[in-house]
């Protein structure tokens, strides 16, 4: 199953593993997916001496990893391939102390404080580009804490579970029974969930308060930007994001980036932490920011999990994230109905009649991807014309089963309390409603600002977007601010990067006047 140049390469990566792993199969002896599942699994053992196969029989085709014979709290349900073969590769790594994900000391006891036995279930794609994340995450989170079980599940493999748990994105997480997330998200925003959900043994955790020159808020190319040139004037910094990359991980391909003629966003996410690791730059991922408050001329940052960290200038670099339509509905059926990736998400409504709200580039792209799984897709733009690029507009009006409404404003999300089954518009021009019968909704409407926790320190305009001179000062003196978080115009990678090097040098010259 793996060829051979994979092979090698898994070789190499496995070569210093210093514990022996067991993957322990189980199968039932006539499952469509039994010979797949031994044949990739006993590709990878035959990549090291330290790693064998046990065969039992069971319900479903998966495995479960073990150390020393020891469970390792990690096991998949259904054959770990396409995006999900990272995973198993990244678990074995873990598990040996060897993987390059492992977060920092205070994220790890964050982890280990949680409190109880907890069972988490995660039900996923192997075609969808957001589960990796989340299973590589909560796999992480079980080596940590010997009381957190994750077991990831293949939903083609377990169709009887994922209809009756009515299912209709993933990544979908539970803790127990009870549905804990839905979609994409980051190690820290998962902790984040468990704490709230189980607690934490408050004698473990651990509040820090550390001081730098400069802080940074935000991990995209311009918070990556502005942490190297204030690294290079010798300033020590600490860049605080939930993930390095920020919102272009997203970004399926970049064609725009000037010298570069094409990458995708996971390989300039990579890019960017690599530049950032060559300088003295303290990278404290999984974590977000709560609160700024300013003491004289020291800012004070609070994060969340209760670290504090302090310095006189900050550089606002947080971006944005994508924008909801806050209409009745939406959020009860997030998951069940109401999505956000196409690419994730569409395989589950093959067949089916769809709606993508938004009329944009990423609108109509989504609506050209779906028109290709789904029987009918519906675009719904509130303008009175669509903003998407014209060869976009005219490969989608190619599209024999994509119908276009501008001028309609989306007024609730209906469902039967199970899952979505209609959306009701207005037609702006004439101010008629009606319902359209469908079984998925797809909100493409653009990006919102992730300003919420500084619109008490710094001013922000009408849509939250934080304002700056054209030094990237705001209204708040040794406060700087960046990239697409800011009023500043075209939300492009190559602009933010050259914001960020701006507020970085405007920083530096602010303290050598001795204004900080």
């Amino acid at each position: 199953m793996l060829d051979s140049t994979l092979k090698d390469q898994v070789r190499s990566l496995f070569s210093g593993l210093a514990a022996d792993y067991v993957l322990d199969i189980t199968s039932p002896p006539r499952h469509e997916g039994r010979e797949e599942l031994l044949q990739l699994l006993n590709d990878v053992a035959a990549t090291s001496d330290k790693i064998t196969v046990r065969v039992n029989e069971g319900k479903y085709p998966g495995f479960a990893l073990l150390r020393n014979g020891e469970a390792t709290g990690i096991s998949f349900r259904g054959v770990p391939s396409g995006h999900e073969f990272s995973s198993l590769l990244l678990a074995i790594l873990n598990a040996d102390g060897k993987g390059k994900n492992i977060p920092d000391e205070s994220i790890c006891n964050r982890v280990k404080a949680l409190k109880g036995e907890i069972r988490l279930t995660t039900y996923l794609s192997l075609t969808c580009t957001n589960c990796p994340d989340v299973v590589q995450s909560l796999n992480l989170m079980a080596l940590l804490n010997g009381h957190i079980r994750h077991e990831a599940v293949d939903g083609a493999v377990c169709q009887d579970e994922t209809e009756a748990l009515k299912i209709q994105a993933v990544p979908s997480v539970f803790a127990g029974d009870k549905l804990l997330h839905v979609g994409k998200a980051g190690f820290g925003e998962l902790l984040e969930k468990l704490e709230a959900h189980y607690g934490i043994d408050a004698t473990q955790a651990v509040h820090t308060v550390k001081n730098y020159d400069l802080i940074v808020a935000g991990g995209g190319p311009s918070g990556c930007s502005a942490a190297i040139y204030s690294a290079r004037k010798g300033l020590k910094v600490a860049l605080l994001a939930e993930r390095v990359g920020g919102q272009v991980k997203e970004t399926v391909g970049i064609e725009n980036l000037i010298s570069v003629p094409h990458t995708t966003g996971e390989r300039l996410a990579a890019d960017l932490k690599a530049h950032v690791q060559c300088y003295a730059i303290d990278v404290l991922e999984h974590r977000r920011v709560e609160k700024v408050e300013v003491v004289g001329k020291e800012k004070h940052v609070s994060v969340s999990g209760g670290e504090t960290f302090v310095a006189p200038l900050l550089i606002i670099a947080t971006g944005a994230s994508w924008r909801r339509l806050n209409v009745p509905g939406e959020a009860e059926y997030i998951g069940r109905g109401v999505a956000f990736c196409p690419h994730c998400d569409g395989p589950f409504y093959k067949g089916k009649h769809v709606a993508v709200v938004g009329g944009g580039n990423s609108g109509i792209e989504a609506a050209i991807d779906l028109s290709g799984i789904c029987s009918k897709v519906t675009v719904l733009e509130f303008l009175d014309e669509l903003k998407a690029d014209s060869v976009l507009q005219e490969k989608a009006r190619q599209q024999s089963n994509i119908e276009i409404f501008t001028s309609s404003q989306t007024l609730e999300v209906i469902g039967n309390g199970e899952k979505v089954t209609a959306i009701r518009v207005k037609d702006r021009k004439s101010g008629e409603e009606r319902v359209v019968e469908l079984d998925g909704i797809f909100i493409q409407i653009g990006l919102t600002a992730n300003s919420g926790a500084f619109k008490e320190t710094v001013n922000v305009n009408r849509i939250g977007e934080i304002e700056t001179d054209t030094h990237c000062r705001t209204s708040q003196p040794g406060i700087y601010a960046a990239g697409d978080v800011t009023t500043v115009p075209y939300k492009q990678i190559i602009i933010s990067m050259g914001e960020g090097a701006k507020a970085a040098l405007s920083a530096f010259e602010d303290r050598m006047r001795g204004a900080f």
